[in-house]
Parts: structure tokens; C-alpha cells; sequence
């Protein structure tokens, strides 16, 4: 929880950065909102047993719920973000992050905007979240559904197998070629040629402006239509990540299809990279113009674009990365300060200083034994880790003074209870909700 509580901090103080709003939406929804949105997933979703009125499922991504939440409270343009848990029927496996009930964390704009401006938001909102996260090297693939749309027409894919061809090209990640091109054929119905046309595009990949220029360059498209203007969006997109300093963790990948059947424009997918090699996706997202219109009245359109970062694997990464620091533990001190006494009858006087820290906002707690030995209290210090100790005796308590040991540097200093809370100060102690505000304004000055 202290890990989780951590990523959480970084990735709202970037959300909040941005300008956006939070909002929450029940994790239920009306089984027909969930159902016919995310393609051959879709048998992944929890259905609620009928119990008599409306048939209920339990959220399945924190996407559907938000674009009925837009057609129900009619909102104009928002920038949301959402944290909560989602639920999928699936077969866990820790060691890949996958579980049945997870936690995502969304950030969407909707409404209308300038040409690709929302887009390259979200994904400076993805770029900035995993650079601040301590997990190591990353990398976003990135590509656009109605460039993969035209590959699919013009390689000869029927339009009705488009969605179910765009499924298998999404397992090239986690498949070889060959089988990819296997289910395509034996059990999608594809022909061989159609297939290995396919695979003559989504084997293509690279930097964003080298894979861009050869393509255009060898006219690899024609004059398709879909194409054209969605390379005309990948050029704009490309040219406003410049700016904004984030094209160096982008990678354009034609393999990449996203499952999802909502998408309609460029989809994205963020992966956590060790060298030049991909060990699991950590997030993703893309444009989905049309799915807040399923639930309004025909011809409104709300177009909306996000992306969610996937926690549950951030969690595993940054937990991996302290049993590195930590030589295997991952023991973290749950509080500030222990105050301890010397002497019998002395639990008052422990209570005493140590409402002084609380009233002062400082992390701290005291042994509730009646008579605790001063030895097994500094032992208790050492092996939780806690960096501070205030100790009192009867002479000091007489004097109006207490003890204050730094376990970490190996300090006593003596100060009178009234310069307490400013000595800890002085010592690099913060206020209970400012630790995390302290370690970024230290990063950044070293």
C-alpha cells in the first residue's frame, strides 16, 4: 500500500498539472452499456446474476462508463481523470500483471479541439506519468486504426472481417508472425496471399519521422483516402510532440491494433523496456470519436481521446526496483518519529510529546506498553527504520526537555520540548502529506 500510495500521488500531481477534473462512476453499469464495445473481449465482462429488474455487469474499463457519463450529464469539453478499480473474467497471471480486479488510471479530453492538439496531450500526460514513475526505461508504439483500416483494404480484407483481422494483428506482441498468420487463415478465413501482404506492413516499425518519410516517400499507400488523412494527423501529432519534448519515447509501430473495437483514430500502447527489449505493456489508449454517440441521440457526436496507465504493473515495477535498493526488502517506515522514555511511569509523558508532533502535522507514535525498556524501543526503531527517536526521562521532564536521536546519523542533541517540533524541522522532517513534495524539490536540486 505505501508503493501503491506513491504511484498514486505521482500520477494525480500530473493529472492535476494538466487542468484536469476527477470523477467517479459506479462499478456497475446497466449490462447493455458494457455489451458490443470491446470486440472478442467482450466475454471477458463480470455479469451480475439476474435478481429481477435490470440486468447488471461490472465495469470492465473505466472508458464505456465515462462516454455514458458525457451522454447522460450532457458535458460540453472536459479533461477528466478517473482512478478506480475494473473487473475482467480472466485467468490471473501475477507474474505478466494480470489479475480480475484491477486498478486503472484514465485521462481523457472530450469535445472539439483543434487538429491532433488532445491527442498529443494525452500522450505527453502517458510520457510524463511513466518518466516520474521509478520503473526504469520505457517506450510508447504508437499507430493510427484507419492507417491499419486501409493496410487491411488494401491487402483485399473484407470490411466485415476488418475488426477480427485488426484482433490477431494485435497478439504480434505476444506471437510470432507465423501464428498470427495461422489464425488468420485457419481461423479467420482469410486467404494466404491476403495474409502475407498484411505481414509485408505490420512487420514495419520505427522512429516516428524515419518510418514516416519512407512510407511516404515510397508511396507505400497510394492515393487512399483513410490513409492520407490519417498520415496527415500522424505528421501534425509528430510535429506537436516535438514541441512539447516528447517524441524521443515514441515509437511508430504498424503492428499495433489494440483490440478494442471503440477506436477510431491514433492508438497508442506504452511498454516498459529493459535495453532495446519489451518485458510488458504498462498503459495505452487512443481516439474513440464515436462511442459516447451510441448513448445520445442520432447525430450528436462528443470526440474524445485518452489513456490509461496500467498500475497493477507499475505496482510490480516499482517493487521490484526497492528490493534492488533494499538488498530484497521492501520495509518501508510507517512513521516519522518514536517517542520513548527512560524510566518507569512514564506513558504520560510519552503522550504528552507525542500529541506535540501531532498537533504538529509530524509522523510519530509512542509504545502503548505501560513500562517499555529504552533498548528494545531503539531496537524497535532500528529494525522498522524509523530515523528518529525523542526520548524523555525524569530529569527531563523536570527540566522541560527531551532527547532527540537521529538513528540514521548517529546524533543525540538535548532541546528544550518547546524547540521540539522546530529541531525536527531542522532535521529534515516534514509534515505528514508534504514527504513526497520534499523528495521531488530534492531530486530537482540535486
Amino acid at each position: 500500500m505505501a508503493i501503491r500510495d506513491k504511484a498514486f500521488t505521482i500520477i494525480r500531481r500530473v493529472f492535476k498539472r494538466h487542468g484536469a477534473v476527477e470523477i467517479d462512476t459506479p462499478v456497475f453499469e446497466l449490462k447493455e452499456t458494457l455489451t458490443g464495445k470491446y470486440g472478442e473481449d467482450s466475454k471477458l465482462i463480470y455479469d451480475l446474476a439476474d435478481q429481477g429488474g435490470e440486468l447488471l455487469a461490472l465495469r470492465y474499463d473505466l472508458t464505456v462508463p465515462f462516454a455514458r457519463f458525457l451522454a447522460v450529464n450532457a458535458v460540453g469539453n472536459i479533461k477528466r481523470f478517473h482512478i478506480g478499480k475494473v473487473y475482467r473474467r480472466d485467468q490471473p497471471q501475477l507474474s505478466k500483471g494480470r489479475y480480475r480486479e484491477f486498478y486503472q488510471c484514465d485521462f481523457d479530453i472530450a469535445g472539439v479541439y483543434g487538429r491532433m492538439v488532445p491527442d498529443s496531450e494525452c500522450l505527453a500526460v502517458a510520457c510524463e506519468i511513466l518518466d516520474s514513475l521509478p520503473i526504469g526505461d520505457f517506450g510508447i508504439k504508437l499507430n493510427h486504426r484507419r492507417l491499419l483500416d486501409a493496410i487491411l483494404d488494401l491487402c483485399g480484407v473484407p470490411a466485415d472481417k476488418f475488426r477480427t483481422i485488426c484482433s490477431a494483428v494485435d497478439k504480434l506482441d505476444k506471437e510470432p508472425w507465423s501464428e498470427v498468420r495461422r489464425e488468420m487463415v485457419e481461423e479467420k478465413g482469410l486467404s494466404g496471399d491476403v495474409a502475407d501482404k498484411i505481414g509485408e506492413f505490420v512487420v514495419l516499425k520505427g522512429k516516428p519521422w524515419d518510418l514516416y518519410n519512407s512510407l511516404m516517400e515510397s508511396k507505400s499507400f497510394g492515393n487512399h483516402k483513410g490513409a492520407s488523412e490519417a498520415m496527415e494527423d500522424l505528421r501534425i501529432l509528430f510535429e506537436y510532440l516535438e514541441a512539447m519534448g516528447k517524441l524521443k519515447f515514441i515509437s511508430f509501430d504498424l503492428s499495433l491494433a489494440r483490440g478494442l473495437d471503440y477506436y477510431t483514430g491514433v492508438i497508442y500502447e506504452a511498454v516498459c523496456m529493459n535495453g532495446n527489449t519489451q518485458v510488458g505493456s504498462i498503459g495505452g489508449g487512443g481516439r474513440y470519436d464515436t462511442l459516447v454517440s451510441m448513448f445520445q441521440e442520432a447525430g450528436k457526436v462528443t470526440p474524445c481521446v485518452g489513456v490509461s496507465v496500467g498500475i497493477e504493473r507499475v505496482f510490480t515495477l516499482m517493487e521490484e526496483r526497492l528490493r534492488q535498493e533494499q538488498g530484497g526488502s521492501i520495509k518501508q517506515p510507517n512513521v516519522t518519529v518514536l517517542v520513548a522514555s527512560a524510566g518507569d511511569n512514564m506513558l504520560r509523558e510519552r503522550m504528552k510529546l507525542t500529541n506535540v508532533l501531532w498537533d504538529a502535522n509530524i509522523s510519530a507514535e509512542f509504545s502503548q506498553q505501560e513500562n517499555p525498556k529504552l533498548k528494545f524501543e531503539i531496537a524497535n526503531a532500528l529494525d522498522r527504520q524509523i530515523p528518529f527517536m525523542v526520548i524523555v526521562g525524569e530529569e527531563e521532564t523536570k527540566q522541560g526537555k527531551c532527547k532527540v536521536k537521529d538513528l540514521n546519523a548517529r546524533t543525540e542533541d538535548t532541546v528544550d520540548v518547546s524547540d521540539l517540533v522546530k529541531t525536527l524541522r531542522s532535521k529534515g522532517v516534514v509534515p505528514v502529506g508534504c514527504e513526497f513534495a520534499m523528495e521531488m524539490l530534492n531530486s530537482e536540486s540535486d
